[in-house]
């Protein structure tokens, strides 16, 4: 009887270690927690050549409709986040319910959230509704464009073309714009120069952050229903860019100059601004743009983005100067939502150059983003 006992407690060890053996040679997505999402071995083949894989859930699943943070406390996601830019100034996520996130979709087409941006809700705040289908794929550019205070004429346009640029950043629209009388600015003009083969990227100067740092901008800052503000400038910088001849489907890029984004309350105010601008030019069919510094502007949104932030611009024009042209290394924009066919790189600043006899005042940038539609 000691034996057979003996012999029965040898098969169970025996069983125990098979099992355990067995287990441990399972791969590891088998023994994950049942339930939850596993990383995907491929990167985004759309990246850049030399960009890092693209691991944030906005470029992945842009228009997912899941967003754990979407009732957090922003100032609660401090800790949770081990990027220097966490716990910054971000959007009290909870008191606007409803809100779209950036309407890339996955195959870099846009899509806009339904709903009348008249209806009640829509200057206090975003309504909610389901997403409408994607737009047609936006007009891309890919390459160098100037951008001037001041639209030149369509001669200089013309002589211009024997220059390594091919897009050019015009100033349309908005009441903080530097040049605000354009006596050339028209459908005409436009019309001109996309015959000359030129791409137009649309730039609509409006109100600015109440910590702005340049002094002749502090003039234009945003009041204090800065929603409101948002969705008033947004319907302009719509009307303005229909009188110019610019259609739906293009991408408007609203000039948000650099602001002391770590001031916590200016911070807020800014991106409800922004948040209300983007949300009102995506309801009227354009797409929504957002240039600023890197370090500045850039990195606040790139912040409210990693928070779960929505309504949040669909490209990204980011300034920095004094570098190499480049798009998918900005130290500010790694692993970010706005990968390859969304990025613009002002790489140069108040510069001069001559071409075809003219001489033009620039700002140089390297480009992969859409462009205007011009009928």
């Amino acid at each position: 009887m000691h034996r057979t006992r003996h012999g029965h407690r040898r098969q169970l060890v025996v069983g125990l270690v098979l099992l355990l053996m067995a287990l441990t040679a399972l791969p590891a997505s088998a023994r994950a927690e049942p339930g939850l999402p596993q990383p995907s071995p491929t990167p985004d083949a759309r990246l850049d050549a030399d960009a890092r894989p693209n691991t944030d859930p906005l470029a992945a699943h842009p228009d997912a409709d899941a967003d754990p943070l979407a009732d957090a406390d922003p100032d609660s996601l401090a800790g949770a986040d081990p990027d220097p830019l966490a716990g910054l100034a971000l959007p009290d996520l909870a008191t606007i319910p409803g809100s779209v996130r950036g309407d890339f979709a996955p195959d870099g087409r846009a899509s806009s959230p339904a709903g009348d941006p008249e209806a009640p809700g829509a200057d206090g705040g975003p309504s909610s509704g389901p997403l409408l289908p994607a737009l047609s794929g936006p007009r891309m550019f890919r390459g160098r464009a100037f951008d001037t205070c001041m639209a030149p004429s369509l001669d200089t346009m013309r002589r211009w073309r024997s220059s390594k640029y091919g897009a050019v950043g015009v100033y349309y629209g908005g009441r903080g714009r530097a040049c605000r009388h354009q006596p050339r600015l028209g459908h005409r003009w436009m019309k001109g120069v996309q015959r000359l083969g030129w791409r137009v990227l649309p730039v609509y100067v409006g109100s600015q952050s109440p910590c702005v740092v340049e002094g002749p901008k502090q003039t234009y800052r945003i009041g204090r229903h800065a929603w409101r503000q948002g969705v008033r400038e947004g319907r302009d910088a719509v009307r303005r860019a229909r009188a110019v001849g610019i259609r739906p489907g293009s991408p408007l890029y609203l000039d948000m100059e650099a602001y002391k984004y770590r001031q916590k309350k200016c911070a807020r105010t800014t991106l409800t601004f922004v948040r209300g601008w983007d949300r009102q030019v995506r309801l009227k069919g354009y797409m929504p743009g957002f240039y600023s510094s890197a370090d500045s502007g850039v990195a606040h949104v790139r912040a409210a983005a990693r928070a779960g932030a929505r309504d949040l611009p669909s490209v990204i024009w980011f300034a920095r100067w004094h570098t190499r042209p480049r798009l998918a290394r900005e130290p500010v924009l790694r692993g970010s939502a706005w990968s390859s066919r969304r990025r613009i790189h002002q790489y140069a600043g108040n510069v001069k150059e001559r071409h075809g006899g003219r001489t033009l005042v620039i700002d140089r940038n390297l480009v992969h983003a859409p462009v205007a539609r011009i009928r």
